[in-house]
């Protein structure tokens, strides 16, 4: 059975470990009051999502503004005047869990929804790393999480790039290419990896940042890729994997 690793704060650390690898992975913290405020004097801008969970559940954005604060969770936006105040109320909608901030990255958009790219990779039969699908994943309106289970709608990655590269196809192998050096890394970290997913967006001069690494990622969104050859070969790579 192929591995699975809960912790965010583990995953991210086993990435930055890569020297070419860390140059895509936007800065991350574990979130206390100082942690946070200091992110939001660097950024204006970061997310804040609990070191344990899925489907972008708890996720939320967390900005500086010129006249104070405020934070969204799914469609709900709060203002705050002063930093401790906000500060208080977000650590009781965490509900005592563990959080990570992370640097904030203004995703792209498509039809006024913001969008991410999600990269499956795979163990291959040979042993070797290889990306096998690659697909975008946008918002439902007024949402920062682009989850299929949070509402999100399934858009072809060669699509969506298209509106902000007159290249997309290289932008898609450069995005495999980053795919096969995560997945070495983390089976360096973590033997036993057969598969990860990758969640990566595209900021405004199209460098690729990690957002997050999934090691059981859901390969049924492939499904609605374009070429039905990419969901065919997931499913076929999956079942090669070690059953114990």
């Amino acid at each position: 059975m192929t591995r699975y690793v809960a912790s965010k704060w583990r995953k991210t650390a086993a990435l930055t470990k890569t020297r070419a690898l860390s140059r895509y992975v936007p800065e991350t913290q574990r979130m206390n009051k100082t942690s946070l405020f200091d992110c939001l004097k660097r950024y204006g801008m970061v997310y804040i999502k609990p070191e344990f969970g899925s489907f972008g559940n708890g996720v939320m954005r967390v900005e500086r503004l010129e006249s104070g604060y405020r934070f969204q969770l799914g469609k709900t936006i709060r203002t705050f005047a002063q930093y401790g105040p906000m500060y208080q109320s977000l650590v009781r909608q965490t509900g005592g869990k563990r959080y990570l901030v992370q640097k904030g990255i203004r995703l792209l958009e498509h039809d006024g929804r913001k969008f991410d790219i999600r990269v499956m990779v795979q163990l291959s039969p040979s042993r070797t790393w290889e990306t096998t699908g690659i697909i975008g994943r946008v918002a439902a309106k007024g949402k920062i999480v682009t989850n299929y289970h949070s509402g999100g709608k399934i858009v072809s990655a060669t699509r969506l790039l298209k509106a902000y590269s007159s290249q997309p196809e290289s932008k898609l192998l450069a995005l495999a290419k980053l795919g096969v050096q995560a997945g070495q890394a983390m089976q360096s970290a973590f033997p036993g990896i057969h598969v990860i997913g990758l969640d990566i967006a595209m900021d405004e001069t199209m460098h690729p940042w990690i957002l997050e690494v999934n090691t059981c990622p859901d390969p049924y969104i492939f499904k609605k890729h374009p070429d039905p050859g990419v969901f065919k070969k997931i499913m076929q790579y999956s079942k090669a994997y070690p059953k114990k």
